[in-house]
């Protein structure tokens, strides 16, 4: 039997479309092995978000070609799509943003005919959604769901529109065919993923019209919502979440900056003000819902007084976790032109008092939760007691011998250990 290896840089996006090649693949009668071992056929599915990651996934080919030299080498996705250099990749498949449904076919006949394909077309020109489809996830308990590609926003850090082109959606139909598909093979929480998921839709098709849709779907037990953009969030969005058990009790809502001129310099949809607004509403609305957010810290030009602005935002949203990442510049985005580049030790130390503040409010947020009922999907055991994550994603853990994996229990939680909950079970939910 053939084997592959493959190798997943970068977002939930990528991770989706990484298991509909592994899917692929077996299909055909290959198996899967890690890759460190010698496979006979190695896939980088690369990320280029940074440059980091761009030297990351060109790590990964030579990693894979060390291993096994008679390998047949694919390479696909975004550093495919946005390197001016990627064609002169000695490998044997290359794949950027489209074309990725073709993956397995190519990979088969590059092993068996020895041929060599390149697919890097102008992603700009593409506006069919490239349906890519995965009926299980294999060691996991809640499943993604690509629903949506491309990015009209163009922030000026950001890579991904050209790496991944314009907006285009999964028609709603097909959605839900697909979310059914997963429940049908196991799965009680679908995570809906895209680069703008907010974005969702075309003509009446929109993101409420497909959350309408997938709650009416039988054996899914929960709905999570990736990553949205505060001002896709609307009063009727808002409502439906506060009035429907099965969407989850979490949106995750990038703010980048609480500096407003940062925020126009980075060319984000949204203001401070704005922002703080939405999010209030928010919280009235769906009282203790968990709201995280996206941070960049040490933007070209930030200075003191505009870091200032941004912990006085931080202090007032308290948001219940962020992830905090120091500016890094990307070539070929317009932030690399942009006067003004911190040196890295100033981004580092404002990075540690944001993540200071952060875990703060984290703190106070989970330990809300004490002598309170939640519901939890469980995941794994380890040392006799069970983990799986809260509506409100937050890890939670019990003591029981019994099998718990992918079920829905309502946990009492009596307290909290650093970064996770801890209680006693109740009944299944």
């Amino acid at each position: 039997m053939k084997t592959f290896a493959i190798a997943t840089l970068g977002c939930k996006v990528n991770a989706y479309e990484s298991e509909s090649y592994i899917q692929g693949l077996e299909q055909l009668g290959y198996e899967e092995i890690d890759f460190k071992e010698s496979a006979d056929v190695y896939i980088i599915n690369t990320c280029a978000v940074t440059n980091t990651a761009a030297s990351k996934s060109r790590q990964k080919i030579n990693q894979a070609k060390k291993r096994n030299a008679d390998a047949v080498i694919c390479v696909v996705g975004c550093y495919v799509q946005a390197s001016v250099d990627a064609k002169k990749l000695d490998v044997d498949v290359l794949i950027g943003s489209s074309h990725k449904n073709e993956l397995p076919s190519l990979i088969h006949e590059a092993l068996m005919q020895k041929t060599k394909s390149i697919f890097i077309e102008d992603i700009s020109n593409v506006d069919e959604f490239e349906e890519i489809n995965v009926r299980h996830f294999h060691h996991r308990t809640r499943a993604f769901l690509k629903i949506q590609d491309g990015c009209n926003q163009y922030c000026s850090y950001c890579i991904i529109p050209f790496a991944r082109g314009k907006e285009r959606s999964m028609p709603l139909e097909k959605a839900i065919i697909s979310a059914q598909k997963l429940v049908n093979s196991g799965h009680h929480e679908i995570v809906l993923t895209g680069i703008h998921t907010g974005r969702y839709g075309n003509h009446k098709e929109n993101l409420l019209e497909l959350l309408k849709a997938m709650v009416k779907i039988e054996g899914l037990d929960r709905i999570r919502i990736s990553s949205i953009e505060i001002n896709e969030i609307s009063d009727d969005l808002i409502a439906f979440i506060a009035n429907n058990k099965k969407i989850a009790n979490h949106l995750h809502i990038p703010i980048q900056s609480g500096s407003d001129e940062i925020l126009r310099r980075m060319n984000r949809p949204s203001m401070s003000t704005y922002f703080k607004e939405r999010v209030a509403l928010i919280r009235k609305m769906i009282p203790h819902i968990s709201i995280s957010s996206d941070i960049i810290i040490g933007f070209p030009g930030e200075s003191d007084k505009h870091f200032e602005e941004t912990l006085l935002t931080l202090q007032e949203i308290e948001f219940s976790f962020l992830h905090v990442f120091p500016f890094s510049k990307r070539d070929g985005t317009k932030a690399e032109k942009l006067s003004g580049h911190l040196p890295n030790d100033v981004k580092k130390k404002r990075c540690q008092e944001v993540s200071f503040l952060s875990e703060k409010h984290y703190n106070r947020y989970i330990a809300s939760f004490i002598n309170h009922d939640v519901e939890v999907l469980f995941e794994y055991e380890k040392d006799g007691y069970w983990y799986g994550h809260t509506s409100e994603y937050i890890l939670t853990r019990v003591k029981s011998t019994n099998d718990l994996s992918n079920k829905v229990y309502t946990v009492f939680i009596k307290g909290n250990d650093e970064d996770k909950l801890w209680g006693e079970l109740g009944g299944i939910s």
